[in-house]
């Protein structure tokens, strides 16, 4: 019987170790996990001046009111758009033609460049239509279900970072064409925005848009 015990724990050591041995090669080989590089903010500058500053400002702060302000953006928002101006999930011929051009880590560098860019306010436009931007951005529409733009984008347009897009002294042009675009179905990269925009007439559209232009 002591032969029989002592001949089952050699047996089941033996089974341990070349388990073990067996195991180790595989954990030497195993990849090693890479933390995500950290963007190269100068490599940013120099593609965004190669490609993009034409039409958005060498500093992000296009001066072209129907071209967006990118200064202090969301890095993480830019880089969504870029992505979806590439793949085609935003439509925008012009738009399309540049971020071909452009890989990951391109839209990366630059994004988070121009996220340390200071943005330059806007100027509000016809004061009527101010108060009126002003109550819907902050209380919404109550009886067309309309939310307050403020529940989402801040009360200063600050927006919140990877979800919500800065709108603090954007172009009214632009502001106006984009959530155009939301309501007409022509812009579809958000069906949040597409919800909201569809309850909004041109005129409470233009109001919005002329509030958001004069935050500081």
């Amino acid at each position: 019987m002591k032969l029989i015990v002592s001949f089952m724990i050699s047996t089941a050591f033996a089974v341990s170790t070349m388990s073990s041995s067996a195991q180790e090669p595989a954990k030497a080989h195993a990849p090693q996990v890479s933390q995500a590089a950290k963007p190269d903010l100068a490599k940013g500058e120099a593609s965004f001046g190669g490609v993009c500053a034409a039409c958005h400002a060498p500093d992000g702060n296009s001066i072209i009111p129907v071209n967006p302000k990118l200064a202090q953006q969301h890095p993480e928002y830019l880089i969504k758009q870029l992505t979806e101006f590439k793949a085609g999930k935003r439509a925008n011929p012009i738009m399309l033609g540049m971020a071909a051009s452009l890989s990951e880590e391109d839209m990366k560098n630059i994004a988070y460049w121009l996220g340390t860019k200071k943005s330059v306010p806007g100027a509000e436009r016809d004061k009527e239509l101010v108060k009126m931007g002003e109550r819907i951005y902050r209380g919404g529409i109550a009886d067309r279900q309309v939310p307050a733009c403020a529940g989402c984008h801040g009360p200063t347009g600050a927006g919140i970072p990877a979800q919500y897009p800065r709108l603090s002294g954007q172009h009214a042009d632009y502001a106006v064409a984009q959530l155009t675009a939301f309501r007409d179905g022509v812009r579809l990269n958000s069906l949040q925005m597409t919800q909201v925009a569809a309850k909004l007439n041109d005129r409470e559209i233009k109001a919005v848009a002329d509030y958001v232009a004069g935050f500081r």
